[in-house]
């Protein structure tokens, strides 16, 4: 019983998991330039169980069968599939028409990445995120809101794993990513590519999987409590 009730421990951790990821997705369907995050798992390896319950005195060793304590999340990757986009005539609006994420310097000094072009104008004359990160040129500098078609710096990543979410559409690697050319387009805003139908299966899925194990967790909790209760007192 006590195995059971760790192996369900496991499992609603890695339910958990699932229900953060799809719920963010969903919630930011109509944010621009969201790449949906997708979560990948395993199942643990079987173990050897086993006990003393063979022989005449109870005392040889019994091999059982094999058991799988569940599953385990592996990791997660972006859908960098492109989202739909949509016209906003704003001079100051951009969308990549193809691979690739614009470059930032953030407030830290830190490079960012983003698909997000719903860019602004600081008091520098220079073209901003929303977040006030400057947006980079191929060379390097901050580009100039009223710069005609604007050279942007777009990276791509071999493995878009690599990338780290930190937050409204902006996201850090550790790895170097590689400068292509891509068209930008501007006026234009790249939508997210968040599958609204797909997630709200998935997030059905989940709460029945819930469901399922808290109904396996009260049979386990039950058994348990008589095992303690009643024939503690044979």
């Amino acid at each position: 019983m006590i195995r059971s009730i760790d192996t369900l421990k496991s499992n609603f951790e890695v339910l958990q998991k699932r229900q953060e990821a799809i719920s963010a997705n969903i919630a930011n369907v109509n944010t621009n330039g969201y790449q949906e995050k997708k979560l990948f798992q395993s199942t643990l390896k079987n173990v050897q169980l086993h006990n003393f319950m063979g022989g005449l005195k109870n005392e040889q060793r019994v091999n059982v069968g094999n058991f799988t304590f569940g599953n385990q999340i592996d990791g997660s990757y972006l859908n960098t599939q492109s989202g739909s986009m949509h016209e906003t005539d704003l001079k100051t609006d951009f969308a990549i028409n193809g691979a690739g994420y614009f470059t930032v310097r953030m407030n830290n000094g830190q490079i960012g990445y983003t698909r997000n072009g719903n860019f602004t104008e600081n008091r520098q004359g220079q073209l901003v995120t929303q977040e006030g990160y400057a947006v980079l040129g191929a060379n390097g500098q901050a580009i100039q809101a009223n710069e005609a078609n604007p050279n942007f710096m777009i990276v791509s990543f071999n493995n878009a794993s690599a990338l780290q979410n930190q937050g409204n559409t902006i996201y850090t690697s550790n790895a170097a990513g590689t400068q292509i050319r891509s068209e930008v387009v501007q006026g234009m805003l790249e939508g997210s590519n968040t599958d609204t139908a797909q997630n709200m299966v998935d997030l059905i899925q989940t709460s029945r999987e819930f469901e399922a194990n808290q109904k396996v967790l009260s049979t386990a909790n039950q058994t348990l409590s008589k095992a303690v209760n009643e024939l503690g007192k044979i």
